[in-house]
């Protein structure tokens, strides 16, 4: 799978890990930065292409890696098209992948340890989209709010 991977400082050298990890596991893995550890980089700078290139299909999936992971999240959110979450349990990385089609995982880089950082990706990317029909109709409510419409 072509997967986008981002990172500020916090979640530095994490991204690292899971990158190595992406690659020996045979993905292709586009990387948006950071590419050296600075305490005064921001997360936007990384996670608004990593965004857009989600939303654009340039890679199938993203990964994002900050300090708490909510700036990461919050912000790839604002690209239309992009379903990104913080996820801190397994069952939420592989269910939120199947029924709502999150294609952007958020991630912690201050208190996640690898080998849990490690399990919530491999759900992650493991996972598919069910295309049940209500899953399908509750996502058409998410999208005309993206494009300025109102839920119904």
């Amino acid at each position: 799978m072509r997967v986008g991977i981002a990172t500020d400082h916090g979640g530095f050298d994490l991204k690292q890990e899971l990158a190595a990890r992406l690659r020996a596991a045979g993905h292709e893995l586009v990387d948006f930065g950071a590419d050296r550890l600075d305490p005064a980089d921001d997360y936007p700078d990384f996670v608004i292409p990593l965004a857009r290139a989600v939303a654009s299909r340039a890679v199938e999936r993203g990964l994002a890696v900050c300090g708490s992971g909510v700036g990461a999240s919050i912000c790839a959110s604002k690209i239309a098209g992009v379903r990104a979450a913080l996820v801190s349990d397994h069952y939420s990385a592989k269910q939120g992948v199947e029924h709502d089609d999150m294609n952007v995982l958020c991630v912690c880089g201050r208190t996640l340890g690898v080998e849990a950082a490690w399990d919530l990706v491999t759900a992650f990317l493991s996972a598919e989209f069910t295309k049940e029909e209500r899953h399908v109709r509750r996502l058409g409510k998410v999208a005309r709010l993206e494009s300025g419409g109102s839920m119904s």
